[in-house]
């Protein structure tokens, strides 16, 4: 295994000032080392990460991180810059920096190493280090773990041996005093990345708990896999915490305990909080649901916010529907492109073609273009089962998966179709849910999970299917489906229109997702009005990067440096239909851009559907215009929109600033990206 980082891909003298251009700094020594490929392609990748939520920690720390195709080895650059760089910690700006970079298939070493570095950063010491080390070997050393913190400053150190890591020795108590049971927590920490924030949440708790005499025991859900706790470990427990960006896995396990449900930078920056608002429920006797802590969650965003029942209701039921969109976009992304591959290699009769298993000719074009068209439709036969199946697993973990997934066949054989899937999930997830808070005796619990639960729950929800509410949602989809063939003239553009509005508004939020999800749906039994709403769909959503990237190179002006640089990132998102690229700026100018990137979204969606562009696949922007119905004039609408909704953005900004006003400077403050 190659060392994780070298004197070359350390930089003790880092002189960017924006975060993109620090990432591009440290990202070139990487290329030159033959660690990346691509050097755009890895930016781009590092940037739309970065759009998720910011990486910069209190303590001065960055860590832009991401998993990439171009990334060849794992790898680590690290940057110390004098002035600092606003990576959106709440504390300011950061002077150390730290480049992760993960392979697409990083082995679990190598993930492991970088979650042990993650670990360290909420070291004093090793940071200390690391601001007073003047080689970069010695840096690089002290990054890899060869030598410790102490080592820079053994003069410091002369007459305090045995300070380093504070080992847990149950702080103050005597040999032989009575103490009372300590206060037990189990926690579980993940991110969207599971590289970095992941285990420096988990650091972050296991200290504080240290210094609160609590007993923390920590399942950190990352990249590398996870060891889960010791369900004695959870029985004993008096509180949960739950510092997550991600759907927390497998989380009946900690039901009936307090719950403390957070977004994992609040585990990093303010674990003590945490601590002390486990120790407050669990003395209020709070405790949550059986399969998922609804009721301690209620109201909360993942901040602590709190919110009203019926808000609740509204944001979890979206997360169910996103975590079944989310396991169900990459069997309709390789099915929808391998469909649309074939048919631009043999014509659109190739979806009659006899089965290749019974006829094959290596030499023919045609024969690879069958092959590839039912490879393709055989993984758009799983799309409706397993947008069931996870729709029902985001609402009652793994026994509702088997119901989910017999639900959303089910919907096929009824001809019930996207919507019926939807439905079955629900029911799925929702029987589940009823049959966890049945009280049974304990020689039945270890079988439900695996037996019972997915026995009854599959009889139920197959009973509604087939016998209750199948039947009436096929008639729904059908008419859905007959009116999207029907739509000409006026009504074809006002659809585009909706569409264009919604992908441009929250660009990859719920209404983006929505919309997304109902273009989707349409693939799984396409039709011509169901491939006019895809080409829409995604047309629209290439307008807000686009947009963003012409008006940084037309009005540089106008904009900061940190928005520079993200505007030339945003050409290669927008390019392969990323919408996130447009995020930063709509976080720091949230009324002028949004409407302006609305107003061109809607006239792209309005234009491609007035030209009656098609589109089979369902993802890959301006890479898969040849398999695109009416191409010329489906680029012809993006740019309109594009060039509208830029001409809104510049006239907007133009009217508020000054060019004085507008130059970028130095000290100007810079906005973190919204997560």
């Amino acid at each position: 295994m190659s060392e994780l980082i070298t004197a070359e891909l350390v930089d003790l003298d880092l002189s960017a000032e924006t975060k993109s251009a620090a990432a591009r700094s440290l990202a070139e020594r990487m290329v030159a080392a033959g660690r990346v490929s691509d050097l755009d392609g890895f930016l781009a990748d590092v940037a739309a990460r970065e759009a998720q939520m910011p990486t910069g920690l209190d303590g001065g720390i960055g860590i832009p991180h991401c998993r990439s195709e171009h990334v060849t080895e794992p790898s680590l650059a690290f940057g110390r810059s004098a002035r600092g760089i606003d990576f959106g910690a709440a504390d300011g700006p950061a002077d150390l920096v730290f480049l992760i970079a993960a392979p697409a298939g990083a082995d679990e070493d190598h993930l492991t190493i970088l979650s042990g570095l993650a670990r360290r950063l909420t070291d004093p010491d090793f940071t200390g280090a690391l601001r007073a080390e003047r080689d970069p070997g010695a840096a690089a050393a002290l990054i890899r773990g060869e030598r410790l913190p102490a080592d820079a400053t053994d003069a410091g150190h002369a007459g305090d041996a045995g300070h380093g890591v504070p080992e847990p020795s149950g702080a103050g108590a005597a040999p032989g005093d009575e103490q009372e049971e300590p206060f037990r927590i189990v926690a579980v920490t993940s991110c969207p990345t599971g590289i970095a924030h992941t285990y420096m949440a988990a650091e972050s708790l296991e200290a504080a708990a240290l210094a609160d005499g609590v007993v923390l025991s920590v399942e950190t859900q990352g990249s590398a896999g996870f060891e889960r706790l010791d369900p004695a470990v959870i029985a004993a427990a008096d509180a949960v915490i739950w510092a997550h960006d991600v759907e927390v896995r497998e989380k009946a396990r900690f039901g009936g305990k307090p719950v403390v449900d957070v977004g994992v930078k609040a585990g990093i920056n303010r674990p003590a909080e945490l601590i002390a608002e486990a120790r407050r429920k669990a003395g209020r006797g709070e405790v949550s649901g059986t399969s998922d802590a609804a009721e301690d969650a209620a109201g909360t965003d993942g901040t602590g916010a709190s919110h009203g029942a019926s808000a609740h209701v509204g944001v979890r039921l979206r997360t169910y529907l996103m975590s079944g969109v989310s396991y169900m976009v990459p069997f309709v992304a390789a099915g929808g492109l391998l469909i649309a591959l074939s048919f631009a290699i043999g014509g659109y009769e190739i979806a009659n073609a006899a089965s290749v298993a019974d006829h094959f000719v290596w030499g023919e074009a045609d024969s690879w273009a069958a092959l590839l068209n039912q490879i393709g439709t055989a993984a758009f036969g799983f799309l409706v089962p397993v947008l069931a199946g996870y729709i029902a697993y985001g609402m009652a973990d793994r026994p509702a998966l088997v119901p989910g997934f017999v639900g959303g066949a089910i919907a096929l054989t009824v001809d019930a179709g996207f919507l019926g899937g939807l439905v079955a999930g629900l029911l799925a997830g929702a029987v589940v849910m009823a049959i966890q808070r049945m009280k049974v005796h304990r020689t039945l619990r270890g079988i439900m999970p695996v037996l019972v639960i997915p026995l009854i729950a599959s009889v139920a929800v197959g009973f509604l299917m087939f016998i209750v509410v199948g039947k009436p949602i096929a008639s729904l989809q059908q008419a859905l489906t007959d009116w999207l063939n029907g739509l000409s003239g006026s009504n074809a553009v006002i659809l585009g229109v909706v569409l264009g509005l919604m992908m441009c508004f929250d660009m990859g939020g719920p209404l983006n997702k929505v919309a997304y999800a109902f273009a989707v749906g349409g693939l799984a039994d396409p039709t011509p009005g169901s491939l006019k709403v895809m080409a829409a769909v995604m047309a629209a959503g290439m307008v807000p990067p686009l947009a963003m990237a012409l008006a940084t190179t037309v009005r540089r002006r106008l904009f900061t440096r940190a928005e520079q640089e993200n505007g030339r990132a945003a050409w290669v998102l927008g390019a392969s239909f990323i919408s996130e690229g447009a995020i930063p700026f709509a976080a720091a100018d949230p009324l002028r851009v949004i409407p302006s990137v609305m107003a061109g979204g809607a006239v792209t969606g309005a234009l491609s559907m007035a030209f009656g562009c098609t589109l089979r696949a369902p993802h890959g922007g301006v890479f898969v215009v040849p398999l695109i119905g009416q191409p010329f004039l489906y680029l012809l609408a993006i740019a309109a929109g594009t060039a509208v909704a830029t001409t809104l953005v510049v006239t907007l900004k133009g009217m508020r600033r000054s060019p004085e006003e507008a130059a970028p400077t130095a000290d100007r403050p810079k906005i973190p990206v919204a997560a």
